[in-house]
């Protein structure tokens, strides 16, 4: 059976492969992650998925038996790619303008062998609750949202502020799991190992 790398730093996603029983080995990939001018956000973030797997793939010695998984998640509001804040002002500016709002959560995840590539792209619509006074200052003085996409982590503290989710709850997180463990299958990675 092939051995899976994780083409990730993201503490979520070694959890989320975990959660289904995936034994992986965690490696890091570093690529540029500028978005490219005019590309759609779909488009993005599947291609850095697939971009990220292929560096890890190209870091190993010996590729022959392994599979190494890429993901990227974006959120996006209006057409436009809220990423990581730089700073408290911009934190606060994205979750402002997430307020009351429903937005959505592109995650796009990616496997790479010696032999080919795959990869799938996940919508999801997350739909904010209007934020009260206080709360964006409050939310980033946790810590929580320096580093994550729109300033905020579903799977954290800013679960208070959704008040609806269409999709993929996994895939907002920052892997999709049904469709991550489709794709292990068709690479001949089963999930729920001993």
């Amino acid at each position: 059976m092939a051995s899976l790398h994780l083409a990730s730093a993201s503490p979520r996603r070694r959890e989320l492969l975990a959660q289904i029983g995936v034994p992986f080995v965690t490696l890091i990939a570093s690529i540029d992650e500028t978005a490219l001018p005019g590309e759609p956000a779909e488009r993005y973030v599947e291609r850095l998925a697939r971009e990220k797997a292929q560096a890890g793939l190209a870091a190993l010695s010996d590729p022959t038996d392994a599979v190494v998984l890429g993901a990227d998640t974006a959120v996006v509001l209006d057409g436009r790619i809220l990423g990581k804040p730089a700073d408290r002002a911009e934190c606060l500016a994205t979750l402002a303008a997430l307020s009351g709002r429903e937005h959505q959560v592109l995650t796009a995840v990616a496997l790479a062998s010696a032999q080919r590539i795959e990869s799938r792209v996940v919508a999801s619509r997350v739909r904010f609750r209007p934020l009260r006074a206080g709360e964006a200052e409050a939310y980033w003085a946790t810590g929580e949202p320096c580093d994550k996409a729109g300033s905020y982590g579903i799977q954290g503290l800013a679960a208070v502020f959704v008040s609806q989710l269409e999709g993929s709850y996994s895939a907002v997180v920052g892997l999709p799991l049904c469709e991550t463990a489709q794709l292990l299958g068709e690479f001949g990675i089963p999930c729920w190992q001993a």
